[in-house]
């Protein structure tokens, strides 16, 4: 039995607090919000995120930061990605040399172009720090619904180890060494998703959303092979498996976010809506900041921002897509 501390209390943190009580660890909960403590500590239910989801009553809530922290075989990191460097910053002084931090969110800071490891990594330097990612939506994760996931960190030790930590009967974990492919796939993958749901909510059809699912893969690998990342991964959990479920899901709050954006909301009336933070959103600017850091056509992830920061019209974004310049699809292929 591993004791475990769980940093928010959203949607995510909060399924991720049910499946390791199942395992038999030791959780603690912490959310900055003392009305969500109170509510889950005496309802044992998330009405607002996880409504219908029972939550054990061997899983402790608290406001306590410190306590959350300390003496904790891992910490699971659950804010929402624009919180991750202000909570890191907020209990680096409680984390020992070693303690193993897992991170959860997906996202890509704006102002630095970071991941959020590297975020952990620099504002809590003695942590060992970890991701958990994939095709995974808080809702049927509650549920015990199967899912398989990735995680990932610095050493394989490390990675293996959280990986027992996480896996059971209903959620399979696989590990590998690619920390940028898979911080990558997860954070580029709800910006493609806006863009699905974006045609989704202006009527478009399957063959619209199975195009931008592909060619955003296409966008996001030649990004991630330029700073260093694997193939492989975007092919895998992290990367196409995440994408496809993300684009697709009713759970989604990222395509959900671009399918009032279809309909004509404004970004913030969508966000508003969606009452949940679209992390998609504010990973956006970083992918095209990025993108032009190293000299990558990302022409999917430039249409979104343009829709999102410049007001620019949804079908007007699809039309200029479909009416970009001719293109091979797969440049390095020879003809015979």
């Amino acid at each position: 039995m591993a004791k475990i501390g769980i940093l928010g209390a959203g949607s995510w943190g909060t399924a991720l607090a049910i499946l390791l009580d199942n395992n038999r660890h030791q959780v603690q909960v912490w959310s900055a919000l003392a009305e969500e403590i109170q509510m889950l500590s005496q309802t044992h239910e998330h009405s607002a995120k996880l409504p219908g989801v029972k939550i054990p009553e061997t899983i402790f809530f608290t406001e306590d930061l410190e306590d959350s922290v300390r003496g904790k075989d891992v910490v699971v990191l659950a804010v929402p990605s624009p919180f991750t460097r202000n909570t890191a910053h907020k209990i680096k002084d409680f984390v020992e040399k070693g303690q193993r931090i897992v991170n959860v969110a997906k996202g890509i800071e704006e102002s630095t172009l970071m991941t959020l490891s590297e975020i952990i990594e620099e504002e809590i330097p003695q942590a060992d720090v970890g991701v958990l990612s994939g095709p995974s939506h808080a809702e049927e994760v509650g549920r015990k619904i199967p899912t398989t996931c990735v995680v990932t960190a610095k050493t394989q030790k490390t990675a293996e180890y959280l990986q027992s930590i996480f896996m059971n009967p209903v959620f399979r974990v696989y590990t590998t060494p690619d920390i940028l492919g898979v911080e990558l796939g997860a954070a580029l993958k709800n910006v493609i998703a806006l863009a699905a749901g974006t045609a989704d909510g202006l009527g478009y059809g399957d063959n619209t959303k199975a195009a931008l699912i592909t060619r955003g893969v296409a966008e996001i690998c030649r990004l991630g092979m330029k700073m260093g990342a694997r193939m492989e991964t975007f092919y895998g959990l992290s990367g196409m498996g995440d994408l496809i479920v993300t684009c697709a899901s009713v759970h989604s709050r990222n395509r959900r976010a671009g399918f009032l954006i279809g309909q004509g909301r404004t970004m913030q009336e969508a966000m508003d809506e969606v009452k949940m933070v679209v992390e998609g959103v504010y990973s956006a600017k970083a992918a095209k900041g990025l993108a032009e850091k190293y000299h990558i056509e990302m022409p999917i992830v430039t249409e979104i921002c343009r829709v999102l920061f410049e007001n620019k019209p949804a079908a007007d974004a699809v039309k200029d897509l479909m009416l970009r310049d001719k293109k091979v699809e797969s440049p390095a292929l020879p003809w015979e």
